[in-house]
């Protein structure tokens, strides 16, 4: 991911925020040290939004899809009530075992239930209601997976997708993922049954609120 946004002002914003606790610190730290693209991690600011979300929402069940090394699931989990649930896909083994073990760790792990496989597929076996979805996977699957989630978010629930801008590269797609993020943007846009909003968080984060 290139930072598009100006680094002073990221810094800032970084700097007030709340910190993250050690187990996200260690957590961010072996990511970088063990992955190869360590950059993929949401990052303090991004994380504290999603919890953020979870709690203005009230909600009790969410989906995501691309756990990575769990920084944004355990994020999450920490806004949701004690017998809250989140579902969480990848298919990376490596990634998955690293999650794991800090989910295993934080009070809030037993929250987590780890899907392996592809996320489609997951999605299938899944019965709605639920109340927040996160798509941070695959980019040429993104409008997949939206109309995937759509039909089980309840009313009022929430979609919620990262690297919307893409590094600034939807100003001008060339590769098939940034022509796949620029179609997901406009299908998300275009969509009667949410009413969205797309921030300059970070890489880019969509919301979709679905009407009732």
């Amino acid at each position: 991911m290139v930072n598009f946004i100006d680094e002073a002002v990221e810094q800032f914003a970084h700097d007030h925020t709340k910190p993250e606790s050690d187990l996200f610190r260690r957590l961010r730290d072996e990511t970088f040290a063990e992955m190869s693209f360590p950059g993929m991690q949401v990052g303090r600011i991004e994380g504290r939004f999603l919890k953020m979300l979870v709690r203005l929402t009230g909600a009790r069940r969410i989906l995501e899809i691309g756990m990575f090394t769990g920084y944004s699931a355990l994020m999450m989990a920490e806004g949701l009530p004690d017998d809250g649930c989140l579902i969480t896909c990848d298919v990376d083994p490596k990634a998955e075992a690293i999650g794991r073990r800090y989910f295993n760790e934080s009070p809030d792990g037993h929250k987590i239930e780890i899907r392996k496989g592809p996320a489609l597929e997951t999605i299938k076996t899944l019965a709605g209601p639920i109340d927040m979805v996160f798509i941070d996977a695959d980019k040429s699957n993104y409008s997949n997976y939206y109309e995937a989630c759509l039909p089980l978010v309840r009313p009022g629930g929430l979609i919620v997708a990262d690297n919307v801008l893409w590094s600034g590269q939807v100003l001008n797609p060339e590769s098939v993922d940034d022509h796949a993020i620029v179609a997901f943007d406009k299908l998300v846009q275009a969509d009667p049954r949410v009413e969205n909003v797309c921030l300059t968080v970070r890489d880019g984060m969509m919301l979709a609120w679905k009407r009732s």
